[in-house]
């Protein structure tokens, strides 16, 4: 029997003939969701779809955009929000 965390239907699931002519299963976790904006809950562009243990194996360029706060706005409300606060300091 698998161990509980794998006992769901969550995961998908492949039955493999192992060398040793044994039949085991491999299992997979579901792709996470697409990363939103924070202000108005767009996808975010060039952010992958990956778990967290897959990202730290990720080079940095590939995780985000190259501008600031890429990883929390998008291109659109980061400019309005860098607008806003020339014209208001």
């Amino acid at each position: 029997m698998p161990r509980p965390g794998l006992r769901s239907k969550a995961q998908a699931r492949k039955k493999l003939k192992t060398p040793g002519n044994r039949n085991t299963t491999h299992y997979w976790r579901k792709k996470p969701s697409k990363a939103h904006c924070a202000i108005c809950k767009k996808p975010l562009q060039s952010i992958p779809r990956l778990r967290p243990s897959e990202m730290k194996k990720t080079n940095l360029t590939s995780r985000r955009a190259n501008r600031i706060e890429s990883g929390r706005y998008c291109a659109k409300c980061l400019q309005v929000l860098i607008k806003d606060s020339i014209w208001h300091s």
